[in-house]
Parts: C-alpha cells; sequence; structure tokens
C-alpha cells in the first residue's frame, strides 16, 4: 500500500529525522580525515616538518576519498531510481560503516587512501537518497524547510567527531566508532516508508535510474551541469582554506597555534545554522534562487575577509573559518534544487549524483590550486588561493543565473524517454 504524504505543517516527521541522523553520522565519516589529518599521518610516519610531504599525502588522501564520493554517486543513485531510495539508505551505511572499521587499522599513507576511497563510495549515498525520501513525502511548501532541517542537523557531525577526537585523542578510535554509528542507524530505519511517487512510477513501464538520460537531451543536460556548478564554491572552501587553514594561517601571519580540525568544527557547525536559516529565508522569498544569491554573497565577503590582512591571530582565523561555513550554508538548498530539476524516475539519480560531483570535483579545484598556480606556475598559497577562489566563484554565479527556480514546482512527474533535436 502507498504511503501517504505528509499533510497541514507537519515538517518534523519521522523520515526527516532519521534523514537528519542518516547524514549526520555521514558528515562525521566524511569530515573525520579533516579533522584528525594531522595526527593520523603523524602516525604514519609522515615528516611533519615538510610541508610538501604533508601537504602531498594529504591531498592524495582527500583526492581518493572525493574520487570515492563521485564513483558512489553515479551507483547508489541509479540504485536509488531503480530500487528504492531505502534501499541506498541501508546498503550505503554498511558500506561506508564496514570501511571506517578497516580505516582504524591501517598502517600505511596508500591504505588509508584506498580505505578513504570505499568510505567515499558508501557515503555518496546518504545525503541525496534522505534528500529525495523527505522531498517526496512532504507537501511542496514544506519541503525546502525539511530538506534544511535534514542538512542542518546533519552537519553537527562535524562538530561531533571534533569532540570525540578531543575526548578519546585516538584517530583509530574514532574511526571505529564511526563505523559503530553507522551500524546503529540501521536500526532507526526499519520503520521509515518508502516515497509514495516512487511506488506509483514503479508500477509503470517508465525508465528509472538511467544517467544516460542527463545527456541525451540538450535541456536535461543543460539542467544537470548546471544544478552541480552552483555548489563548487562549499567544497572550495571547505577542501582548500578551512582544511589548510593552518598553512594559511603560517602564510598570513606567522606563529600560530591553528588546528585544522578545529577549524572544520567551527566551520560546519555554522554551516549547520546558515542550512536550517536558508530553508526559512528561502520559505520568507517564496524562492530558491533569491537565498543562494544572498549566501552567495556572504560567501565572497567571508573570503574577502580571510585573505584581507585583517586576520592576524588565531582567533580571528577561527572567526573567519566560522563565517565562510556560515556563508556555504546553502549545501541544503543547492541539493534540494538538483532533487526539484528533475521527475521522480530521476530524481533520486540527480540528487545523489549532483552532490557528490561537486564533492569529486575537489581533486580539479586542488589541481588548479597545487599543481597549477603554485607548482607549475610558482605562486604562493595565498596568492593561488585567492585566484582559485575568484575562478570558482566566476563559474558558479553564471550558473545560477541560468539555473531554473523550484520553489513552486510540482514534483509528481516523470522524465521523458525520448531525445530532443
Amino acid at each position: 500500500m502507498q504511503p501517504p504524504p505528509s499533510k497541514g505543517n507537519a515538517v518534523f516527521t519521522l523520515p526527516v529525522i532519521v534523514a537528519a541522523l542518516g547524514y549526520f553520522v555521514d558528515i562525521y565519516d566524511l569530515l573525520l580525515f579533516t579533522i584528525v589529518r594531522e595526527p593520523s599521518l603523524k602516525g604514519l610516519g609522515v615528516d611533519m616538518l615538510d610541508k610538501t610531504a604533508v601537504i602531498s599525502a594529504s591531498t592524495k588522501i582527500i583526492n581518493w576519498q572525493m574520487v570515492g564520493l563521485l564513483i558512489g554517486g553515479v551507483v547508489w543513485g541509479v540504485m536509488g531510481d531503480k530500487k528504492g531510495r531505502l534501499s541506498v539508505l541501508f546498503g550505503s551505511i554498511l558500506l561506508y560503516s564496514v570501511a571506517n572499521f578497516v580505516t582504524g587499522f591501517i598502517q600505511e599513507v596508500d591504505h588509508y587512501a584506498y580505505a578513504r576511497f570505499v568510505a567515499g563510495i558508501g557515503l555518496a549515498g546518504e545525503l541525496g537518497a534522505g534528500i529525495t525520501l523527505v522531498s517526496e513525502l512532504l507537501p511542496k511548501k514544506k519541503r525546502g524547510v525539511g530538506t534544511s532541517l535534514v542538512a542542518g542537523i546533519g552537519l553537527f557531525g562535524a562538530v561531533f567527531a571534533y569532540f570525540i577526537y578531543k575526548i578519546t585523542n585516538d584517530w583509530r578510535l574514532c574511526y571505529k566508532i564511526g563505523g559503530g554509528l553507522g551500524i546503529g542507524l540501521l536500526l532507526l530505519r526499519i520503520s521509515v516508508v518508502e516515497s509514495g511517487m516512487f511506488h506509483e512510477v514503479k508500477k509503470s513501464n517508465v525508465q528509472r535510474g538511467n544517467i544516460w538520460m542527463f545527456f541525451n537531451n540538450g535541456k536535461r543536460f543543460k539542467k544537470y551541469i548546471l544544478s552541480i556548478l552552483i555548489g563548487l564554491p562549499t567544497w572550495y572552501v571547505i577542501g582548500i582554506l578551512v582544511n589548510l587553514s593552518n598553512r594559511f594561517a603560517s602564510e598570513l601571519y606567522g606563529s600560530n597555534q591553528i588546528d585544522s580540525g578545529k577549524s572544520i568544527m567551527y566551520a560546519y557547525a555554522a554551516i549547520a545554522i546558515g542550512d536550517i536559516l536558508i530553508g526559512l529565508i528561502s520559505q520568507y522569498f517564496q524562492s530558491r534562487k533569491k537565498a543562494l544569491y544572498l549566501f552567495y554573497g556572504l560567501t565572497i565577503l567571508s573570503v574577502a575577509f580571510f585573505f584581507s590582512g585583517w586576520v592576524q591571530s588565531d582567533g580571528m582565523l577561527y572567526l573567519a573559518c566560522a563565517m565562510m561555513g556560515f556563508s556555504t550554508g546553502f549545501w541544503a538548498i543547492f541539493v534540494t534544487m538538483g532533487a526539484e530539476q528533475f521527475g521522480t524516475n530521476l530524481r533520486a539519480t540527480a540528487a545523489t549524483t549532483i552532490p557528490n560531483m561537486v564533492r569529486g570535483a575537489l581533486p580539479l579545484i586542488n589541481l588548479m590550486f597545487k599543481d597549477v598556480f603554485q607548482d607549475s606556475w610558482k605562486w604562493g598559497l595565498v596568492k593561488s588561493g585567492i585566484v582559485t577562489g575568484i575562478v570558482i566563484m566566476v563559474i558558479t554565479l553564471i550558473a545560477a543565473y541560468f539555473t531554473e527556480e523550484t520553489f513552486h514546482k510540482d514534483l509528481n512527474y516523470t522524465e521523458p524517454e525520448e531525445m530532443l533535436p
């Protein structure tokens, strides 16, 4: 029997709670490496006085994790439209839970990278499936608030990861705890119902989860690419500026005691607040794009503050990380817009692949930042960071301008299979 949709003003429903907790565990595991990066690399024998060795090992591991997210986004997205949203929520969490246990026992940097690659594949399914399920179960006037709650609550997983490390002071144990949290989460998912829209589409003969449908139709292809590009600033800020905040601090004002894990914690606490607020702001404006433009403006201002020369102490740098985090708290709206762009037969594929394409773009952003600007062009860390940010924001603003507004869009439809001329 088809489950009923949410009615009235109910937003904080069981699917929203479970999706939020799922994303909480997802973010705990996803950001754990950036929090325990230096102690874990030191524990594996990396010379922490060699800046080149540290950045090289760090970039290698996070790039492998992001490539895993990219691959997993495709795998789980297709499965979400073919087998159902709940199948992804169960399967993905099993994979990344096992990968996290394994990470707790690795002894080499290469093995660290491979374990995070597998974890990345598993982590890729959580957010897209959760956002798709919540979007389809909530009434359209409330789905933006619901998905913002999922992302906002979930992002506090990074804060939890930071304090777990500070309490245990054992990076290996942190990974094992992440695996345990994942297994425990499976028990909460038993009572969650499948999307009624998916049940209806499953009864039809329409093609589901065919990723090539994003590429065989000009209009769909444009929407898909634009949906990816509008999310790029998030991983420029987190993957480069916040992740390497201790290295930037040395260049900006010299001697410092910056803990990049603490920078991540401050940034993600602020992102979580931003993600909750942007849902309410979108509701107030009755527009996804207006809320997005507002947060893009805040991103430009906060990054400008980071590089302005006013940051001359550890406290100011942590403040800058929090400001940049809050300003990139448009993750929830960005993913929601990706889900809303496409019909029910492709929605899970879109909502799962789009954020992971953005995450998977980090190696390309790192390539521009490190290999081109720093290594080939011999620019310093700060200049490379500034120019990389300018390139990213120009691309994103152009993409946002051409992106469709989806606030009032009815999601109960399917994508046609025929190719357009």
